[in-house]
C-alpha cells in the first residue's frame, strides 16, 4: 500500500523553521569555541575540572556555553521531527513554534553562558513549551494520519 503526500502550500514556513537549526547549531558551536579559547580548556577535555570552574569565570562559562551546546543537540532531533510531521496538518503553526523554538534556544544560550544555570530558566521554559507543543501536534498528525 503507497502513501501520497501532498505538502500544504504552506509548508515551507516548517522548512525555514527546520533550517534555522543549522543556523542555531553553528552558534552554539562558534560560541563554545570561542569561550573554549578563552579558557584555555584543551580539547579532548569535553569541560573544564569542577575545581578550575569555581575558581576561573571563564572557564565557568565555558561549561555553561557546553552544556547549553549539549542541551540543544539533546533536544534537536525531537525538535526537527515534531516540526516536520506537525507541519503536514499545521503548517503555519509548526513553523510558528519551530521558529520560536530556534530563537529561545539562542536566547537560553547567551542566557546560561552569561548568568550561569540561572539565567537559563526564562527562556528554557519557553523553549520547553514550545516544543512540547510541537511534540503534541506531531503525536495528534500521526494520529489524524494514521486513522483516517
Amino acid at each position: 500500500m503507497a502513501i501520497t503526500v501532498t505538502l500544504p502550500d504552506e509548508y515551507g514556513y516548517v522548512l525555514l523553521a527546520t533550517v534555522s537549526t543549522f543556523f542555531v547549531n553553528s552558534f552554539h558551536s562558534i560560541n563554545t569555541g570561542k569561550l573554549r579559547k578563552a579558557s584555555g580548556v584543551k580539547y579532548p577535555a569535553a569541560y573544564a575540572s569542577q575545581e578550575v570552574a569555581e575558581k576561573d569565570p571563564k572557564a565557568f562559562a565555558f561549561n555553561c556555553a557546553q552544556r547549553a551546546h549539549a542541551n540543544f543537540t539533546e533536544n534537536l532531533t525531537p525538535a526537527i521531527g515534531a516540526m516536520l510531521i506537525a507541519g503536514l496538518k499545521y503548517p503555519v503553526l509548526a513553523g510558528a513554534l519551530g521558529g520560536l523554538w530556534s530563537l529561545t534556544r539562542v536566547l537560553y544560550a547567551i542566557g546560561y553562558t552569561k548568568g550561569g544555570p540561572q539565567g537559563r530558566t526564562k527562556f528554557g521554559i519557553l523553549s520547553s513549551l514550545s516544543l512540547l507543543s510541537l511534540k503534541l501536534m506531531a503525536a495528534y498528525t500521526a494520529v489524524q494520519i494514521a486513522f483516517h
